[in-house]
């Protein structure tokens, strides 16, 4: 049950600037590792090189697969030439992510629009190179969602046609750049293309990076297989909401935003076996494994619509299945629709008073003050997050998304 008089300025904590790391180390692995957790009754620190080492030898480590995209791109409006930036978040039109990116001339997206005013009507233009060739990009405004808006994309062959036109993937690769989070208070730049993404990343979707997972390198990978801890993977898009502030002092009047998940049948069946300790690489993987079991639930309810509902853990009518029921609820829906993986949304919010279904631990940076994500890790390890966070300010640990890491335990 969530804590009653849940306030967010009891996750409040001094974050000075100089503390905010603006860019990675140069050797992902070296950067500080905070340990709590488990046998470590007491924030200790270590060198992310050691964590294949620190997880216990039963674990199975879980994480998030996706990529992130050029989810920024840049107009200028013709007549003025008011800079018009427009800020991709998820696809409308195909909505399934791989179709969206594999379209050739024609997508929809809900998008942010920066300098909206000065973009009431009609569509922008910007000139693309493409494998050595001219490409004519539009955009369109359809409609506004709130502060957002749905925006067309349609392009063709500046000059010439006949052959096949690219795909989004291709356009968005050219067009845009990678949206570093705003708090790093400087531009994108080129090194941003690769230290802003997973040595594992593969699936294209995010627009921002699963930041736990940049601190691991192949050799860090080899050394956990080395070890026989199994590794497995799920998707989960990073929406921009991630970086949404809680506003409001009442936690329960906070929204949540709704990011797109995938777990394969075969990681579900793994997974309701029960038999490893699971490390969730990311608040973005413990999101998703959490959001699985209840997911589970909706399901063995009859009460299924795609989504988790961002209260549904707390609700008084919630069965709380047995972890292995609610994952085996999931696998035979699957199976019963000859589905190979489980596709949903989620709006769940981990705050303190929820109870850890799935994961036993987690891997993850240090977050913003005020932020769901410090009351996830909270919900976690309790109270005692105050411990770590104030254990390394005074350590001299380095914060947020190019920041050091934690391994927390259970």
């Amino acid at each position: 049950m969530l804590h009653d008089n849940l306030r967010i300025s009891e996750f409040d904590y001094p974050l000075p600037d100089d503390r905010i790391a603006g860019h990675p180390l140069a050797d992902r692995d070296k950067c500080k590792l905070l340990v709590f957790g488990g046998d470590a009754k007491s924030p200790e620190e270590h060198v992310f090189a050691e964590l294949p080492d620190l997880l216990p030898s039963d674990s199975m480590l879980v994480y998030n697969n996706t990529r992130v995209i050029n989810a920024r791109m840049r107009f200028r409006k013709g007549g003025d030439g008011a800079l018009i930036e427009i800020f991709c978040l998820e696809p409308k039109t195909p909505v399934d992510y791989a179709e969206n990116f594999a379209s050739r001339g024609n997508v929809s997206w809900l998008c942010f629009v920066g300098n909206s005013k000065r973009w009431k009507s009609g569509s922008l233009t910007l000139p693309l190179v493409i494998d050595g060739r001219g490409v004519a990009l539009s955009a369109t405004r359809l409609d506004r969602i709130g502060n957002a808006s749905v925006v067309e994309f349609s392009w063709q062959w500046a000059e010439g046609g006949g052959s096949e036109l690219p795909t989004f993937a291709s356009i968005i690769e050219a067009a845009g750049e990678i949206p570093i989070p705003p708090y790093l208070n400087r531009p994108t730049e080129e090194s941003d293309s690769t230290d802003y993404q997973t040595v594992y990343s593969r699936i294209k979707g995010s627009v921002a990076a699963p930041t736990a997972g940049l601190h691991f390198t192949d050799a860090v990978l080899n050394a956990i297989d080395s070890r026989g801890i199994p590794r497995r993977e799920l998707t989960l898009h990073v929406g921009a909401g991630t970086f949404q502030p809680v506003k409001e002092e009442d936690v329960t009047l906070h929204e949540m935003h709704s990011e797109f998940i995938a777990v394969p049948l075969s990681l579900i069946e793994e997974l309701a076996v029960g038999d490893r300790r699971v490390i969730a690489v990311g608040t973005t993987s413990v999101r998703t494994l959490e959001s699985l079991y209840h997911a589970g639930c909706l399901i063995a309810s009859g009460r299924w619509t795609g989504e988790v509902p961002q209260w549904y853990p707390y609700e008084a009518d919630h069965p709380h299945l047995p972890v292995r029921d609610a994952l085996m609820a999931v696998a035979n829906y699957l199976r019963e629709n000859d589905l190979a993986t489980f596709l949903a949304s989620t709006r769940i919010i981990i705050a303190p008073g929820y109870e850890y279904k799935i994961v036993r631990g987690m891997v993850t940076n240090f977050h913003q003050p005020k932020s769901t994500l410090l009351l996830l890790v909270s919900a976690f390890i309790g109270p005692a997050w105050k411990e770590a966070y104030d254990y390394a300010l005074a350590h001299g640990f380095r914060f947020l998304s190019y920041g050091d890491a934690c391994l927390f335990l259970g």
